[in-house]
């Protein structure tokens, strides 16, 4: 089985990119950088997902080489912490992009080669999708509109027998994270591992029943 993880050279998206490695999965990788240490089949570096045209050229180049995809894992995006009275509408605009354009770009071009039935696609929202917080306005934003892709996606595909599902992480624990709140109690943020393990399972077959789904995995926030 083969599955496509966006955003594969941050924390984050390398370590899904190893746990499913671990399982049997073969890894495509897909990131605005142009190199990842991640264990990967295909590399796609220099990519900018919020151009649906980089995400066409991608999928074509696997089509032509008679790729399915059995999993999409939506990862790349951004963050970030600024109050909405005091700082500029672009970050509006910049969240939008970074978060809901790439997980949409990816998902509608990644439909040609996805298996029907079969396919899995895993969004990542956000726990903050559920409540905007000071500082948190455009980010908020952007995650819940990640949400009603999901939920979206699964109503419009659940005919063709693919399911998509979000996963809602609260503070993840990245070295840039704690670079960022050196302050914070660490051990209460979810990992990636515990985040790459659900992700993992919500692709598998032991998740068939799932789709339409924003599962909270907030670990001890």
């Amino acid at each position: 089985m083969r599955a496509l993880v966006t955003g594969v050279a941050g924390a984050l998206g390398q370590t899904v990119a190893r746990h499913l490695d671990q399982n049997g999965w073969e890894v495509i990788g897909v990131d605005l950088a142009e190199t990842t240490p991640a264990p990967v089949e295909h590399y796609f570096g220099k990519a900018d997902l919020t151009n649906f045209a980089d995400a066409e050229r991608i999928i074509s180049t696997l089509k032509d080489e008679n790729i399915v995809l059995h999993g999409l894992v939506n990862i790349a995006g951004g963050f970030v912490w600024e109050m909405t009275t005091e700082g500029s509408v672009d970050t509006w605009d910049r969240m939008w992009a970074l978060n809901l354009k790439t997980a949409l770009n990816m998902s509608k071009a990644a439909l040609p080669i996805l298996a029907s039935p079969g396919g899995s696609i895993v969004n990542i929202s956000a726990a903050a999708s559920e409540s905007a917080a000071a500082g948190m306005g455009a980010y908020a934003a952007s995650k819940a509109a990640v949400s009603r892709l999901t939920e979206n996606l699964a109503e419009e595909l659940k005919s063709d027998g693919i399911r998509v599902n979000a996963i809602q992480p609260s503070i993840i624990d990245t070295p840039a994270n704690r670079r960022d709140m050196p302050d914070a109690n660490f051990a209460d943020w979810v990992t990636a591992d515990e985040l790459a393990q659900v992700i993992t399972f919500l692709l598998s077959d032991a998740a068939s029943g799932v789709t339409g789904t924003r599962l909270p995995v907030k670990g001890r926030v």
